[in-house]
């Protein structure tokens, strides 16, 4: 059982989900930064961006507040658009532009060299 577990700590998945959520928890200030700087200006522009009272009702003493799901659902959508324009697009234009760089003319594999070569020889003739 514990060469099991072994084996599961020291294969790559379990160090790369390790080193993924550390890294998710030190990137969230910058989440929460950017969404803060979004949300600041929305709220210059249209006024405080805060749905909780839209379509609220009372059940004998509780106030149910259904706005609330959609201030939550307008959140996650800030800040999905701001880490896809700020971090995902520039990290795949990077990853691009290193490909492009990167990229050598592969080599042909040696069965097709030698008939190339062949083929070159016959036609010589």
């Amino acid at each position: 059982m514990l060469q099991g577990f072994k084996e599961f700590i020291t294969r790559g998945n379990a160090i790369d989900l390790a080193v993924g959520v550390i890294i998710g928890g030190a990137f969230a200030p910058i989440v929460a930064a950017v969404t803060a700087v979004l949300m600041g200006i929305i709220g210059g522009l249209f006024g405080q961006p805060n749905f909780d009272q839209v379509g609220s009702f009372m059940v004998n003493d509780a106030e149910i507040l259904p706005g609330a799901i959609v201030t939550a659902i307008i959140n996650f959508l800030i800040v999905a658009a701001a880490l896809y324009f700020f971090v995902v697009v520039p990290m795949n234009k990077l990853a691009a532009r290193r490909k492009e760089e990167n990229t050598e003319p592969e080599a042909p594999a040696e069965d097709v060299r030698v008939l190339t070569e062949i083929r070159d020889l016959l036609a010589a003739r």
